[in-house]
């Protein structure tokens, strides 16, 4: 295709920040399109997510083989997953098979952080892009890639530096090794990272204290191995497969269901419950009644069934109790998966301690201290061998707030966003021109009381107010559509497009107006944009496009078959 630009060329045509899945796959069609790109990353290998969460029991809750990415028949044929849900180990594996049979860790510069990037004057057209070390990389197109989710937070309590024994975070778990044998554990958080790894450590720890302020409601995952013969059923079955998640709402092979709670009777809804209770993956939340999540008293019977499953599997009612979630019902917050979670409080060795009656007054040199809320009422002192801290991240906004993007206004990205994003199809963003956003965002649940986010990788925004659902399917139309607009400025000679004011208000207005009547709304989550971890991140907002994939898709493609005619081209 060639380079782009004019007299005063840029280093590159196009900067990717990040080497996940989004990154390697936009590195993949900028070289595809002939173009001289780099990609840059934090990490010493690629795998985004996959690197950097390395955690005891990390794993896919999304079908593998649903999971794995479209675009190449070679990868399709020679991949054999083995599992139906893929744990991180083997994920980490298979983008590193991808990266060697295409030769794309050439173009990666690996440990290597952003600091700062800013859009160079209209005669340029070009982006400066500076790293923590100073060097400095001009390109004509920048693609974020980095990941919306990769911005780490700790507790919001004194003292996290004065703690002395081992400590992990769960997003920056060391690749080495790490034992658990005979020591006191303490782990902070219970979203979904914490109900992977609880089961795993509680296996060999000497013993477990589980610190929760919010609990989340999870069902099972019914994980098994995948057969050489099975493998070879579901190559078949790809064209078909692939097909199918074009259509569904959130691009997985787990469709919605049209029925009405209110159609059914007690019996039949318990049927249903029952049988998609015992079904490996999302059934459960994805293909339930039509209604759970809008409808306040429908949202009331399904928690109260998922409820009377945590008491049957818990034998201490008063643990149970502790475990059921009372302030957000069934699906309102992105629901975990989980294997023997449940159980692993029937173990003599797990003791879960209740932050609402005895929350933490800080972290000590040997563990922490907590405090009571019941006047003379005395608190505890915990030591621990090792301290995790399940605390998640500064969601969203908060992975491009670590970078400052200053635009052509000479604002930072960080102060427009103060009260919510604001964007242009989810990729694309005023007086950030030839910036285009394709960050793929691993969903999490979070315990926001502390600021106690934990993650689980199902599924992602790819850019703030871009459709969700299954990682690749949504990678793959962003990077895709974003690739054939930079093909289009190419081809007639354009160097520069930028979202107008116009496009951002009613992108936004949309993006705003079909979340209304989400029972997800009234709850506060990283979904919602609340971290009480971070400050101003109080208030709740719109992060997230509510309408179905298949919506959003045909928007973009509108928008790309009149010729970006909504973008200020030049």
């Amino acid at each position: 295709m060639g380079s782009i630009g004019n007299s005063q060329q840029p280093e590159h045509d196009v900067l990717v920040i990040g080497a996940g899945l989004s990154g390697c796959y936009s590195l993949y069609r900028m070289r595809e399109l002939g173009l001289k790109s780099k990609c840059i990353e934090a990490g010493t290998a690629v795998g985004g997510t996959w690197y950097w969460n390395r955690y005891p029991g990390a794993r896919f809750d999304s079908e593998s083989y649903s999971y794995g990415f479209s675009w190449s028949p070679e990868v399709l044929a020679e991949w054999n997953w083995t599992e139906h849900f893929a744990p991180q180990y083997e994920t980490e594996k298979y983008l590193n098979f991808i990266c060697d049979k295409f030769n794309l860790r050439e173009d990666i510069q690996f440990n290597t952080r952003i600091q700062s990037a800013k859009f160079l004057d209209d005669e340029r057209r070009m982006w400066e892009v500076t790293d923590t070390s100073g060097n400095v990389y001009t390109s004509r197109f920048l693609i974020t890639a980095m990941g919306v989710l990769s911005n780490p937070t700790l507790p919001n309590v004194p003292g996290v530096s004065h703690y002395k024994g081992e400590a992990f975070h769960t997003a920056r778990w060391p690749k080495d090794h790490v034992s658990f044998e005979g020591k006191r554990v303490g782990i902070i958080g219970t979203g979904a990272t914490a109900i992977q790894a609880i089961p795993e450590i509680a296996k060999n720890v000497g013993h477990l204290t589980v610190f929760q302020r919010t609990p989340n409601w999870a069902i099972p995952l019914h994980n098994a191995k995948i057969s050489p013969e099975e493998m070879a059923d579901i190559r078949a079955g790809y064209p078909e497969m692939f097909e199918k998640l074009q259509k569904t709402r959130m691009c997985f092979i787990h469709d919605s269901n049209p029925d009405s709670i209110w159609e059914a009777s007690p019996e039949q809804r318990e049927e249903l419950w029952e049988h998609l209770y015992a079904q490996p993956g999302f059934g459960m939340w994805l293909s339930n009644y039509k209604e759970i999540l809008v409808d306040h008293k429908a949202n009331d019977l399904v928690s109260e069934f998922v409820a009377k499953k945590i008491r049957q599997r818990v034998k201490d009612p008063e643990t149970a109790e502790l475990l059921i979630p009372k302030n957000h019902g069934f699906g309102t917050r992105r629901v975990p998966m989980e294997t023997s979670y449940y159980e692993a409080y029937n173990r003599p060795n797990v003791r879960l301690v209740d932050l609402h009656s005895t929350p933490i007054e800080r972290i000590t040199e040997k563990g922490l201290r907590t405090k009571s809320v019941k006047e003379g009422v005395e608190g505890e002192e915990y030591d621990f061998d090792m301290l995790i801290y399940a605390t998640g991240f500064d969601a969203v906004t908060g992975a491009f707030d670590a970078i400052d993007f200053i635009g052509t206004d000479g604002k930072k990205l960080k102060e427009k966003w103060e009260e919510g994003p604001k964007t242009y199809l989810g990729m694309t963003l005023k007086a950030m021109p030839n910036m285009f956003m394709v960050s793929h965002l691993p969903s999490t649940t979070a315990d926001n009381s502390l600021g106690l986010t934990a993650n689980i990788w199902l599924y992602q925004i790819m850019g703030p107010h871009q459709a969700y659902g299954n990682i690749p399917r949504s990678i793959e139309f962003a990077v895709d559509w974003v690739s054939n607009c930079i093909e289009h400025l190419h081809k007639n000679g354009l160097t520069r497009i930028e979202a107008r004011e116009e496009g951002v208000k009613q992108w936004t207005e949309h993006v705003h107006q079909i979340s209304e009547g989400f029972l997800s709304n009234e709850i506060d989550s990283w979904m919602t944009g609340v971290n009480k971890n971070v400050a101003g991140r109080q208030k709740r907002i719109v992060a997230r496009y509510n309408g179905s994939a298949v919506e959003f898709r045909q928007r973009c493609r509108d928008v790309a078959a009149r010729g970006y005619d909504s973008f200020d081209l030049a």
